[in-house]
């Protein structure tokens, strides 16, 4: 499965280890995307004077290491403690939970459809997992749908088994943004030219990975509340249906003014 790689890892990469044997001058590890092991030298664990190498590393603790080099020849790998930030430890064990997540997902499709993991892997994961990343991929496929799995060339009974696990299992988590629009139309049917304005926008700019909601505030000032699975996206949409509703109150003889709410 995607947790377990037959490869060897790269110079520089991050990997999730397992510490098993500590001695006076280093630790070896066990590489859990990879069935190897590595050596962590004592001079690679901190950049501190080290009087007990087990004040920083004990047996079966999980770390994240850098890969300083590899020779395939003899099968040695040399790893790094204290060359990992700490930005970059906080992402690669959130990837790896993201990764053991989906694997874990993979499983309960192999349960439910019969196929060993081997087989769901390759015919589903796999494919997930090169696209979008395994578990992005059961997420895509929450927001998109079984047609955007079978497109990817994943078998309709495959797809549809991993839509059902993912609306099961995951729930997407949600940020709002929000802004103030200022409007105004001096014509007669303002009141409805300001409505058609929203309705309009909203039509045009609501996505599946979206919600867009306007309220009255107290006119002329309405609020817009956008919600989407991450700030980027929520921004943009924000962004495109405020301008949206301005352009269509000036076509209809008004105008507008929004500000970004804090």
């Amino acid at each position: 499965m995607s947790e377990q790689k037959l490869e060897y890892p790269e110079p520089g990469e991050l990997v999730m280890a397992t510490i098993k044997t500590v001695m006076d001058y280093g630790v070896y590890a066990d590489l859990d995307e990879y069935k190897k092991r590595g050596f962590l030298h004592i001079s690679e664990i901190s950049s501190a004077r080290i009087r007990n190498i087990r004040d920083f590393v004990r047996e079966n603790q999980k770390m994240v290491l850098k890969v300083l080099r590899v020779n395939t020849e003899k099968g040695h790998i040399d790893l790094s403690l204290r060359r990992v930030t700490k930005r970059e430890r906080t992402e690669k064990v959130k990837s790896w939970k993201k990764d053991r997540k989906g694997d874990a997902l993979l499983y309960v499709i192999a349960e439910r459809t019969g196929l060993t993991r081997e087989e769901v892997y390759q015919k589903v994961g796999a494919i997930l997992e090169e696209k979008y990343g395994l578990y992005d991929g059961f997420e895509m496929a929450l927001k998109e749908g079984t047609s955007a799995l079978v497109q990817l060339n994943i078998p309709e009974d495959l797809a549809n088994a991993v839509f059902q696990v993912a609306e099961e299992r995951i729930k997407v988590k949600t940020v709002k943004v929000w802004g103030i629009l200022e409007m105004r139309c001096p014509r007669p049917n303002g009141v409805k030219c300001i409505q058609e304005a929203f309705k309009s926008a909203k039509k045009v700019h609501k996505t599946k990975d979206s919600t867009i909601d306007f309220s009255v505030i107290a006119a002329p000032k309405y609020r817009v509340v956008v919600s989407a699975d991450n700030w980027k996206r929520a921004e943009e949409i924000l962004s495109k249906i405020s301008e949206g509703v301005i352009a269509n109150i000036r076509n209809a003889g008004g105008f507008g003014e929004f500000k970004r709410g804090k």
